[in-house]
């Protein structure tokens, strides 16, 4: 399947022009329609899905798939799984739905409008992935741009967020999400009592960077474990390009190892 460089593309949403690009993402491997303006993906959804263990005939829900990103990295990754995405979001849901035509994996991944606090009657699922909305209410500002708040900004708070991605696990099922370092005690006080053997995962900007950036944690329903600090991964080396491992999961589909 042949890809060509990004390039705008207008698309007509009821009265509104919607002004899109075409990306490829994860070496190419996923052909990515999305917004040219607010809510663009960028290496989260691919790490959120290199941190996804998944077997043959699991079934995983990604909650909030957006513009269906880490779905279709996912799937591109692990052979013989089955995605559900949910979005609420009108236009991320048709191009989400437009992204899994485009790739050919209409077989295993279906995009489903809905909203993660109401009922699902696609539950349970051996797997849920998320990457939450970026500013949970009561954890950040909301962003100033108008287009960019509609897809970051939920109307639920980190302990509603993560007690409905719960709900839709089966027992022992596994749960990961990737979000900012500052929501931790929030993400973590959710988790409690619900979800054990948590692994949290720092994604660095560099090796000597006073702090992470980003973390994905990974919880298993109903378990009792204890917490583990992983080592994580150094995204930049000193000349400013990706590392060889994170140059390994972005670009050749590898892995992440907790």
């Amino acid at each position: 399947m042949s890809w060509t460089a990004p390039r705008p593309r207008c698309s007509m949403t009821g009265r509104s022009e919607i002004e899109q690009t075409e990306d490829a993402i994860l070496g190419g491997r996923v052909r990515l329609r999305q917004p040219g303006r607010g809510y663009r993906v960028a290496i989260d959804p691919v790490l959120l899905a290199a941190a996804v263990a998944a077997a043959p005939e699991e079934r995983i829900l990604d909650a909030g798939t957006g513009t269906g990103a880490a779905a279709l990295c996912l799937a591109r990754r692990c052979a013989g799984v089955r995605i559900v995405g949910l979005e609420r979001d009108p236009v991320l849901l048709a191009l989400a739905r437009d992204n899994t035509r485009a790739n050919g994996l209409e077989d295993r991944v279906s995009i489903l409008g809905g909203d993660l606090l109401e009922p699902c009657r696609e539950a349970p699922f051996d797997r849920v992935m998320t990457n939450p909305p970026f500013d949970l209410r009561g954890c950040a500002t909301a962003p100033a741009q108008a287009s960019a708040a509609a897809a970051h900004q939920g109307e639920a708070d980190a302990g509603a967020w993560v007690a409905a991605c719960l709900a839709r696990l089966r027992p022992r099922g596994w749960l990961t999400l990737i979000h900012r370092p500052d929501v931790l005690p929030a993400l973590l006080g959710a988790l409690a009592g619900r979800a054990g053997d948590v692994v949290l995962f720092p994604l660095w900007p560099s090796a000597d960077a006073p702090a992470a950036r980003r973390v994905i944690v990974t919880a298993r329903k109903g378990a009792r474990g204890p917490a583990r600090l992983s080592r994580g991964l150094v995204l930049h080396g000193p000349d400013g390009r990706y590392t060889e491992a994170a140059e390994a999961v972005l670009r050749h589909a590898a892995p992440l190892e907790p």
